[in-house]
């Protein structure tokens, strides 16, 4: 996938467009580099950056956290 075809993306296809590409365990800052990096919506960009400062231990633990936040729309 290119990442200009991200944006285009329901936002819970872009996110996980996003979480596919991120080498884990990481942290916040490493989300939002790697949603930088694949071209990512400012939206996604905005709801990575507004999840906690912590580490990440996998895709789960990333999407348990913006389903809880942002609802069931958002099912990952």
């Amino acid at each position: 996938m290119t990442a200009s075809a991200i944006p285009g993306e329901p936002i819970d296809l872009q996110i996980a467009d996003v979480l596919r590409e991120v080498r884990f365990p990481t942290n916040k800052d490493g989300l939002v580099d790697a949603a930088r990096e694949a071209g990512a919506s400012n939206e996604v960009l905005g709801m990575l950056d507004g999840m906690p400062e912590q580490d990440y231990v996998d895709i789960a633990s990333v999407t348990r956290l913006i389903s809880g936040n942002y609802g069931p729309g958002l099912g990952i």
